[in-house]
């Protein structure tokens, strides 16, 4: 829990030393109060005493009541300055921490869960800031120094107070120990809600397709009950310590007063006075250390949390990333734009076998190497360790003749232009989403823009378009239909001017037509890129340089279509089940 304050910055700090001073000032003038309300008391009952004598008291303790307000309204201030500025702080080092992970990081903590260590485990902790500027510090400070006020009255009165102080300790300690681990599974239990909740919202047409509305209500209840339960359980635990405070509060205020009644019955007339006088002042004194303990109350019911949540976002923070940065940012000397796989073998993390096995291959500049193989057989998974979505386990992938390990990853992904499966867009419009990203270069003009458009066949449909290149596109690009958004990615990666453009299946969600005039004009105005194409088509790459045919991670043939076709009997049969032997010919 006190690890995470180690990212407060020293503006922070000082205002934390500003609220300390003000919290002082608080409590001395609280405590000051009762000494008055003392003198006023005795003034009462004392002759001779005047009314401007009492309102002069009066009006001191009404200075102290207003000067206690002030110290109190600077506190809250100061406190949520603090607490927003410390959050905004986590969640930029949560987001900069996410950002720098690779797909092994990502798949550990799960996406739902990196959501809500950045929203909801963040507001714990400012929360918990908030209040415990002003309580948690406050607390024991007005605790300690109204102990010190009351240690010389009757002994009576502080040893009662001190059972008082045991039993609500009793209690706190009780309720922390019962509801500490409940607070730890609520926060698994909230990532599990967002997670089903998630996976309804981005699934909903299938959802709806298949009438799955019954499952996905039953899942979301079963995720909400479980948190429900949870919740309910805490929060009545909790529930339990206010009213319990309250209870010895009035008990500790009726022993006071009863134990004053037989003391005073007791004295001599000269000391009733006295005593009387002291009985009101220490009464003020035992409320305040009650109050206390009621502040820290208050603490103790979000601090569990807080805690967890603590937990939590240090795991991400203190997480460290499999890939790290290498010194280069050049390959070597005239081997531009080749990309060679060195007896690569990878398996995923925590896996037991390999989904590569000692995958060798050479693509040089301008040429176009297609991948080929049924599901599964780890096409996607080898063009993934060009830009270090993932590190090989054995073997090297090198690109412009240096090892992809050695390049700093912004240096190495400026050379890569990447068109993934599934069609991402962000929310904007079409020109910041061509125009997406750095590449170490300057922005594409609209020049630049609108050839990219035009070789990834978007520009017809951008035209039709009333804003055209300022058309608004919604959150990943729902307003599009799957080949417009997939055309739209493409563009997007030759905008870049890359050394190699990466298509991940890319093809698929273009209609055969789209798909040959693509590929003839990427050969036509991108003969100079080296063209990494995944695909399930024979039509989309039985031009390619190289096919490389993949069968259970091993690479079972190689070559040009008319080679792998005669002598690869995997590529046979892929091909004699798209195409006919006469249209293969």
């Amino acid at each position: 829990m006190i690890k995470i304050f180690k990212n407060l910055r020293s503006q922070e700090w000082a205002l934390i030393a500003l609220v300390m001073v003000f919290i002082v000032l608080q409590v001395w003038l609280d405590l000051t109060m009762p000494d008055y309300m003392a003198d006023i008391t005795r003034m009462v009952q004392t002759d001779g005493s005047t009314m401007s004598e009492m309102l002069t008291a009066g009006g001191k303790m009404l200075l102290c009541a207003l000067g206690s307000l002030l110290a109190a309204v600077l506190t809250a201030v100061c406190a949520a300055k603090i607490a927003t500025g410390f959050a905004a702080v986590l969640r930029g080092k949560l987001f900069a921490k996410v950002q720098s992970f690779s797909m092994e990081e990502i798949g550990h903590f799960s996406t739902a869960s990196l959501i809500t260590r950045s929203t909801n485990d963040v507001t714990q902790i400012q929360m918990l800031l908030v209040m415990g500027l002003q309580m948690l510090v406050k607390a024991p400070i007005m605790a300690v120094w109204a102990i010190l006020k009351i240690a010389d009255k009757q002994w009576q009165w502080t040893l009662t107070t001190a059972a008082a102080v045991v039993i609500l300790l009793i209690v706190v300690g009780v309720c922390l120990v019962l509801v500490t681990p409940k607070f730890k599974k609520i926060q698994s239990l909230t990532d599990d809600l967002n997670r089903v909740t998630r996976e309804n919202l981005t699934g909903l047409s299938v959802v709806r397709a298949y009438n799955a509305e019954g499952y996905q209500e039953e899942k979301f209840e079963n995720a909400n009950e479980a948190l429900t339960g949870t919740n309910l359980f805490a929060q009545r635990t909790m529930a339990f310590m206010m009213p319990s405070i309250q209870l010895v509060m009035s008990g500790l205020m009726l022993a006071i007063y009863w134990i004053g009644a037989i003391l005073i019955n007791d004295a001599g007339m000269s000391g009733k006075i006295s005593l009387f006088s002291d009985m009101m002042v220490f009464s003020q004194y035992a409320i305040q250390v009650v109050m206390a303990f009621m502040m820290l109350v208050m603490i103790f019911m979000i601090l569990p949390r807080a805690s967890v949540a603590a937990n939590r976002i240090c795991e991400v923070l203190d997480t460290k990333p499999s890939i790290l940065d290498g010194t280069e940012s050049e390959g070597k000397a005239g081997e531009t734009g080749e990309i060679e796989f060195s007896n690569v073998s990878f398996r995923y993390p925590d896996a037991e076998e390999c989904v590569l096995e000692n995958i060798s291959f050479t693509a040089k500049k301008g040429e176009t190497v297609a991948l080929i193989g049924s599901t599964g057989c780890g096409k996607s998974t080898v063009i993934n360790l060009i830009p270090r979505f993932y590190d090989a386990t054995q073997g090297e992938v090198l690109v412009d003749g240096r090892n992809v390990k050695e390049y700093k990853q912004e240096e190495l992904r400026n050379k890569i232009g990447y068109i993934s499966q599934k069609a991402t867009l962000f929310t904007g419009n079409i020109r910041s989403n061509i125009a997406y990203g750095e590449n170490g270069k300057a922005d594409p003009s609209d020049e630049e823009i609108d050839e990219a458009l035009n070789i990834a066949q978007a520009e017809e449909f951008i035209k039709s378009l009333e804003d055209g290149k300022d058309a608004y596109v919604a959150q990943n690009g729902s307003n599009f239909s799957g080949g417009q958004k997939q055309r739209l990615s493409i563009a997007r990666a030759i905008a870049r001017k890359p050394e190699i453009l990466i298509f991940d299946d890319s093809f698929s969600a273009l209609d055969y037509r789209t798909d040959k005039v693509l590929r003839k004009t990427l050969d036509e105005k991108c003969k100079d890129i080296t063209r990494i194409i995944v695909a399930q088509r024979i039509g989309t790459i039985r031009d390619a340089d190289k096919i490389i045919v993949l069968e259970d991670g091993k690479i079972s043939g190689m070559g040009r279509h008319e080679d792998l076709m005669r002598d690869c009997d995997v590529y046979q049969k892929i091909a004699l089940s798209q195409l006919s032997k006469e249209e293969l010919a």
